[in-house]
């Protein structure tokens, strides 16, 4: 296998899947010659052409209404926002539309559509495009949540996505693009709701997603220096989720923390940690503990935006207070 970035990976996805199928296209923002804000899609316009990779107006709305609607229509589209942030400019195009077709026709309606969207802090770009809001989309029935923190998942995730008859909300960490790792140059799906152990462990489980991933195997090499055991499970994608992992691995340890960057109020951790109080709780030796961002906007100075992520200190602090 060969090593490649996050974002190498991506690309390899929607190369080989726009060469397997005609069908699948890409629509957004300077995705064309650009090749994207981020570069993920850098050249595809000069393979594919202007035809299936299409560039668009500075309107999501536009972006993820067409989406929808091409995808109604037998097509395959992978739309890309610049930013998760913009989202709100679309949602009714997104949670009206494209995530209830399918139901409101009776079945008779597909959406094979991919959103891809950029998210996270760490790069400086303030409150408007640092935010991290997969529990929005994990709310609304209706669509899958995909959010992969290695190389190789998220090719293998984004092939999956892309032959999903569902709409299917990406979410790729700005920080991850320059992240490498070994990915299989042939085609591979990664089921969607098939998390992965990322450590194995036996004296606490840390549920942990996105880039977050990477800074809980970071406290887990701390920790590991201390005698704690700590085993870091990735669910890789919200919606569907993985709860059989998480609850054998919550059942092994019995103990849980579960952390991300988005804000702590209302986030992804919340669900799992009522999921897991719902059908573990025995298991449980010690409360659950959450770990997340602060409830404020993403700061742009970068002291105060290093302050805000939460970083390994924090993990180890919240494996620590179980142990006590």
């Amino acid at each position: 296998m060969a090593t490649k970035t996050y974002l190498q990976a991506l690309n390899d996805a929607m190369r080989q899947e726009m060469e397997r199928d005609e069908n699948v296209f890409i629509i957004g923002e300077d995705v064309g010659k650009f090749g994207g804000c981020f570069g993920v899609t850098q050249g595809l316009f000069d393979t594919f052409g202007e035809r299936r990779v299409r560039d668009t107006p500075i309107t999501e709305s536009a972006i993820v209404g067409a989406a929808a609607g091409a995808a109604a229509a037998g097509l395959r589209p992978i739309a890309e926002l610049m930013f998760v942030d913009f989202i709100g400019v679309a949602m009714d195009q997104l949670f009206n539309q494209a995530a209830k077709m399918h139901y409101m026709f009776g079945g008779k309606a597909k959406v094979p559509m991919v959103l891809r969207m950029p998210q996270g802090a760490g790069v400086g770009a303030a409150a408007q495009h640092s935010q991290s809001l997969e529990a929005w989309f994990m709310h609304i029935p209706g669509i899958k949540v995909c959010i992969p923190s290695t190389p190789a998942d998220a090719k293998g995730l984004l092939i999956s996505a892309i032959r999903d008859d569902n709409p299917v909300i990406f979410l790729e960490h700005k920080i991850l693009y320059g992240v490498e790792g070994e990915v299989d140059d042939a085609l591979y799906e990664i089921p969607m709701g098939v998390g992965d152990i990322k450590r194995e462990g036996t004296d606490v489980t840390v549920v942990a997603t996105s880039l977050m991933v990477h800074t809980a195997l970071e406290a887990a090499e701390r920790l590991a220096k201390e005698g704690i055991s700590v085993e870091v499970v990735d669910p890789r994608c919200l919606v569907p989720l993985d709860k059989e992992l998480i609850l054998n691995s919550v059942k092994k340890t019995h103990a849980l923390v579960v952390a991300h960057e988005a804000v702590k109020n209302a986030g992804a951790g919340a669900e799992i940690a009522a999921m897991v109080a719902e059908e573990a709780l025995d298991y449980l030796d010690a409360p659950i503990v959450r770990v997340g961002a602060p409830f404020c906007p993403v700061p742009f100075s970068p002291p105060l935006e290093k302050a805000y992520i939460p970083d390994a200190d924090k993990i180890v602090a919240a494996v620590k207070s179980l142990r006590q």
